[in-house]
């Protein structure tokens, strides 16, 4: 049985030994509380349409999200109604979580590790940084990650994910992301 008490995730205890002084020593950083980190991992399915025509999509979604992330997932809803769409205020739209702790380190390595890998004509991801050292990329299906059963899916979600680091350009972002092994194409 796993000892949950003295348990650390893979990725932070990388982190802790190794990742922190390489960026220590690859930026000069003269203080151990400048060197980036990782803060939060935030997961978002969208429904759309699908969400319009049927209510109980964004509950699948929903349900399929916290079993991706092994946290409760909440579900989203509409701000505004646009009638040329048929959407009314508060009609729930899809769903997200936010993981911090352990578990975003244990997301983080599975989705490098696990979900990547079994991407169909998967060549890497492309950098794409907001200017403040934050991460986001999408997925076109969420039923890459191991959790989820193919035969009970009833229809394959895009997935939103951003990496909110605390780094402040995003030099030191992708420096902190490839040390995690996060396959960049450039």
């Amino acid at each position: 049985m796993l000892d949950t008490a003295n348990y650390t995730p893979r990725l932070r205890a990388l982190y802790n030994e190794t990742i922190r002084g390489s960026m220590k020593e690859e930026f000069g950083y003269s203080n151990d509380m400048m060197i980036p980190k990782l803060e939060k991992i935030v997961l978002n399915i969208g429904c759309g349409r699908a969400a319009v025509k049927d209510s109980k999509k964004a509950k699948s979604a929903q349900e399929d999200l916290t079993l991706i992330a092994g946290q409760k997932a909440m579900t989203t809803s509409a701000k505004n109604s646009i009638a040329g769409f048929r959407v009314r205020e508060g009609m729930p739209m899809g769903a997200k979580v936010t993981l911090r702790g352990d578990r975003m380190y244990e997301f983080l390595d599975r989705l490098i590790t696990i979900a990547m890998p079994r991407i169909r004509d998967f060549r890497g991801v492309k950098p794409s940084f907001d200017g403040r050292g934050n991460f986001a990329m999408g997925l076109k299906e969420h039923i890459v990650f191991p959790e989820i059963d193919f035969d009970k899916v009833d229809e394959n979600w895009g997935m939103d994910i951003v990496i909110a680091t605390d780094a402040k350009t995003d030099a030191e972002a992708k420096s902190l992301l490839k040390a995690f092994n996060m396959p960049f194409t450039a």
